[in-house]
């Protein structure tokens, strides 16, 4: 056999190989957990729930802010008309006038009886009434 056969070049490195492998070390495998609910280290809490946070697409049905509807702006002049209409009747009324107010909800009727003044609202849907009686109102004032 040749000496510079690959084979016989590499057998004085077999047992060197072969010590080599004991003196490698290993430890043991410990698991430890992620998730601070589970033991895992407290400051992971806030990636762990950003990263949920970020990947939820579902929607709640309950939410404040699905509940409230922005009026229209027909809405929003109507009750500001309405409102204009009560304070001038309550005006009115400071000078010694009554009046009425008809609107799609409530019929708001207003009398100043010797300064006695008297609210009346009805609800034109259920029909419920409701009266406020306010005594001492001195329309001279």
């Amino acid at each position: 056999m040749k000496t510079t056969d690959p084979k016989w070049r590499a057998a004085p490195l077999a047992p060197l190989l072969l010590l080599s492998g004991g003196l490698a070390s290993a430890t043991e495998l410990i698991y430890e957990p992620v998730n601070p609910n589970f033991g895992g280290n407290p400051l992971n809490g806030s990636y762990l729930l950003s990263n949920a946070q970020a990947q939820d697409t579902h929607e709640d049905p309950d939410a404040p802010e699905d509940l409230y509807e922005q009026p229209s702006p027909l809405d929003r002049f109507t009750d500001s008309l309405e409102t204009r209409l009560l304070n001038q009747l309550l005006t009115d009324v400071g000078n010694g006038n009554s009046g009425e107010l008809v609107t799609d909800d409530f019929i708001v009727q207003i009398l100043d009886n010797d300064g006695v003044l008297t609210v009346l609202v009805t609800d034109r849907n259920t029909g419920d009434k409701s009266e406020i009686v306010v005594s001492g109102l001195n329309p001279t004032n």
